[in-house]
C-alpha cells in the first residue's frame, strides 16, 4: 500500500491512501489547533479498533450480539521517557454474555494484525528524495 502524507497547514499532518484521508493535528500546547487526534493517538486507536474488528467477527459467527460490548484500552508509560511500556485491553461484556466464551473472545482480540506487527516489528527505511 502506498500512503501519501501532506501538510495542509499549521501543525496538521494528513495521510491519504486510496479513497481515505486520516487527519492529524497537535494540541494547542504543541503548536496545533487540536482539530484532530495526534498521530500517536491514531496509532493507539488502531490497536483498539483492530482488536474490535476481531471481536466483531467472533460474535456473529456464534450468534452472539455485540450490543453492550466495549473494549477499554489503557496504556502505561515510563515516567522518565514517556514511552508506552504496557498496553492493556479490557473487553467489557453485558451480564447476559455467555461466560464460556470469555477466553475465546480474548483469543480473538489477540489476533489483531496491528498487535502482531508490534510484537514482530518491520524494518524501517527512511530516505530523502528530490522530486521535480
Amino acid at each position: 500500500m502506498e500512503m501519501v502524507v501532506y501538510f495542509p497547514g499549521g501543525a496538521r499532518v494528513d495521510a491519504q491512501f486510496g479513497p481515505y484521508t486520516v487527519r492529524t493535528d497537535q494540541p494547542p500546547m504543541g503548536g496545533g489547533e487540536g482539530s484532530a487526534p495526534t498521530p500517536f493517538a491514531v496509532f493507539l486507536a488502531s490497536l483498539a479498533t483492530c482488536a474490535g474488528i476481531y471481536v466483531l467477527g467472533f460474535c456473529p459467527q456464534r450468534g452472539l450480539p455485540t450490543e453492550g460490548i466495549r473494549i477499554i484500552q489503557r496504556d502505561r508509560r515510563n515516567p522518565l521517557t514517556g514511552m508506552v511500556e504496557e498496553i492493556e485491553m479490557e473487553i467489557q461484556v453485558p451480564p447476559e454474555f455467555p461466560q464460556k466464551y470469555y477466553d475465546a473472545l480474548v483469543r480473538s482480540a489477540e489476533q489483531c494484525a496491528v498487535k502482531k506487527h508490534m510484537e514482530q516489528p518491520p524494518r524501517f527505511t527512511i530516505q530523502t528524495k528530490v522530486t521535480a
